[in-house]
């Protein structure tokens, strides 16, 4: 088709009214909002997400953008707070995706609100403002309701889960392999301080020596390729230096005994069918562990990670060094996760009168 014959056909289809205007106008929208967030840099799984929670509101409030209002979103919030009992981070996280739709459709540079007063006569308005949206003050938000292990606890949780791989080892069942990978892997989740997608993915190329301790032999060094994201951009690597001579063991038993009884994988921890072992199935076995020591729901998956920061500040590590482990941009986090022993805060504080005391006598001495 010639470019005149294309141009023709344009102008005279857009003569043609749209058999369902406000679905098509609607659907026309996410798309353009789509695209503009894959230009920033955002992953398809984060606009996806923000996509679904678009529906998700526009379903509840039984309208479509351009004639949302503000009472509309105070409802759909308090429903999310009151019935569904969402915790704030998700509400923050629905009304930051909610805001950012709303702000492209209303921004002229896109032209929407003249289309809509064409052909609905209104336009899409802000609707979410300072006064009902939420601030993200605090980098976790768990109120309290979650903790480190205690020492004593991990050390129970991994005992737990030694059990396990020797009973299943016992029955020679085919379980043995799946519950020796994942008695490995919380501790490997301990040992370099890491969140549960990180060591799903780890592989064994991600381990490396570290010359200048030689003592972990070549899992000194570990290069994590999937940190947490921020803001929606891509996955963060970092470096962690191993700090327990321990683990090197357990890691190489692992490899040797362990791995290759599931199918061939570059994963470390692969599934009984090869693929990345499932966040399910890893929450599943966490929760029976926890079950079986005692503990309950103060204790998460992430709790590992916490243990690590905590266990690493009372050992005497300079904050500034675990900090970087964990792959914190700012300080407070790293405080934020740190629960130190009410022994460990006791001897700190024995510590530092002892030396004001000692002080006090050199000085009487010398008058």
């Amino acid at each position: 088709m010639a470019v005149d014959e294309v141009g023709r056909y344009r102008a005279v289809a857009s003569s043609f009214p749209l058999l369902h205007p406000e679905e098509q106008t609607f659907r026309e929208m996410l798309a353009g909002w789509r695209n503009q967030q894959l230009v920033r840099g955002l992953s398809v799984r984060t606009i996806e997400v923000r996509a679904s929670v678009i529906e998700r509101f526009h379903s509840s409030a039984g309208a479509y953008p351009w004639r949302w209002s503000v009472a509309m979103v105070d409802e759909f919030f308090a429903d999310r707070r009151a019935v569904h009992q969402n915790r704030r981070s998700t509400i923050r996280s629905y009304q930051n995706a909610l805001q950012s739709f709303n702000n492209y459709l209303c921004d002229p540079a896109y032209g929407w609100v003249d289309r809509c007063i064409d052909l609905f006569g209104d336009h899409p308005s802000p609707v979410l403002h300072h006064w009902n949206t939420q601030r993200h003050i605090l980098e976790a938000e768990h109120g309290g309701r979650v903790r480190p292990f205690t020492r004593s606890e991990l050390q129970a949780l991994f005992d737990r889960a030694d059990d396990e791989v020797d009973a299943a080892a016992h029955r020679k069942t085919k379980g043995w392999a799946a519950a020796f990978r994942d008695s490995t892997l919380l501790k490997v989740s301990y040992l370099f301080g890491l969140r549960r997608n990180e060591v799903r993915h780890l592989q064994d190329l991600d381990f490396t020596r570290n010359p200048h301790a030689g003592e972990f032999g070549r899992y000194g060094h570990l290069n994590v390729r999937f940190g947490k994201a921020s803001a929606g951009t891509d996955f963060k690597q970092r470096n962690v230096l191993a700090v327990f001579p321990w683990g090197s063991g357990i890691i190489q038993e692992w490899e040797e005994r362990g791995r290759p009884l599931l199918p061939h994988s570059r994963d470390l921890f692969p599934s009984e069918r090869g693929t990345l072992v499932s966040e399910t199935a890893l929450n599943a076995r966490f929760r029976q562990y926890r079950s079986d020591i005692g503990l309950g729901a103060e204790v998460t998956f992430h709790s590992l990670r916490r243990s690590y920061v905590t266990h690493l500040i009372e050992d005497g590590l300079d904050a500034l060094f675990v900090q970087q482990q964990v792959g914190h941009d700012y300080a407070s986090t790293t405080a934020i996760y740190t629960a130190v022993s009410s022994d460990y805060r006791t001897k700190t504080l024995r510590k530092a009168l002892d030396g004001t005391i000692a002080d006090a006598l050199r000085l009487g001495s010398k008058e």
